[in-house]
């Protein structure tokens, strides 16, 4: 039996860069707050909280004060960054960059539109984090749609501008970018950005050829992973012996009864030393 890591799945730039600021002060010794999961794969999590990293949320960061908290890659609203300055907080911000980019651009949009004749639409999902960030870039008021189903709430007599979560299927932008099209007022104006991040779109059409290559396929990542569901559902198409596990506690063995070729791959948010630990522990239950 041959098993198979995708040599293109795990961290994104941006993650890999927060967990590397992550240790990074940890080494020091000093106490670490990260605000938030600092990335959606349990597992990881565990290995930093080991490491002393103290996860906490918003209400616990209210309350701190002559801390030092780790921003995390998905991006903060600029209340986080007004309380931290209130309470003295240290902030270590390990925001990627193609997230801090789109906050910018959102932030400039609407700095200088007529909320009266024109809006701002964020196609991503309510409650996400990174889009908890680029929401507050607008003092609340942008309109987020999670898919076609919530057009209906856009105000089509008023102009549009159009974001996308950085981890969205551009597919999926491409398709909401066309029905909206089809139902712009005339003389409204309607403008949509490029803001599906370029690695996670690449990510897309690898990991569809890297599942075809399998007789079965391990998807590696967290749940609660956005990206995860984005590219889980690649392989799934592509290839019905897909399955999604956290972890090799997960594995079933009995699935690769007459499989030749099993394929390993995951999310942004998954690290390569679990997808190294499913293949070792696979291996040696075939020994």
């Amino acid at each position: 039996m041959r098993v198979d890591i995708d040599k293109d799945s795990g961290f994104c730039f941006g993650v890999l860069s927060a967990i590397g600021k992550a240790e990074e002060e940890l080494r020091k010794g000093d106490e670490l707050y990260c605000l938030g999961d600092i990335v959606h794969n349990g597992m990881e999590c565990t290995r930093l909280q080991d490491l002393g990293l103290k996860t906490i949320g918003h209400d616990q960061f209210d309350t701190l004060h002559d801390a030092r908290v780790l921003l995390r890659a998905h991006g903060e609203p600029p209340s986080t960054y007004r309380t931290a300055a209130e309470n003295g907080i240290t902030l270590i911000d390990a925001t990627c960059p193609v997230v801090l980019k789109l906050q910018q651009r959102i932030h400039s949009q609407y700095e200088t539109m007529d909320p009266a004749t024109q809006q701002i639409i964020i196609f991503g999902q309510k409650g996400h984090a990174e889009v908890l960030g680029l929401v507050g870039q607008t003092d609340g008021r942008a309109l987020v749609i999670e898919s076609a189903d919530d057009i209906s709430l856009i105000d089509f007599g008023k102009d549009i501008f159009l974001y996308s979560q950085t981890t969205k299927s551009a597919s999926s932008y491409n398709q909401l970018i066309a029905l909206i099209g089809e139902r712009v007022q005339k003389g409204r104006q309607f403008v949509h950005f490029n803001s599906v991040c370029g690695q996670v779109s690449h990510r897309r059409e690898h990991i569809r050829d890297f599942a075809k290559k399998h007789d079965l396929v391990l998807f590696v990542s967290g749940r609660k992973s956005s990206n995860g569901k984005v590219l889980f559902n690649e392989c799934l198409n592509v290839n019905p012996n897909t399955y999604l596990i956290e972890g090799r506690q997960d594995i079933d063995f009995s699935l690769f009864e007459g499989r030749q070729s099993i394929g390993i791959c995951g999310a942004t948010s998954t690290p390569k030393w679990l997808m190294e630990e499913c293949r070792a522990c696979i291996l040696q239950h075939f020994e």
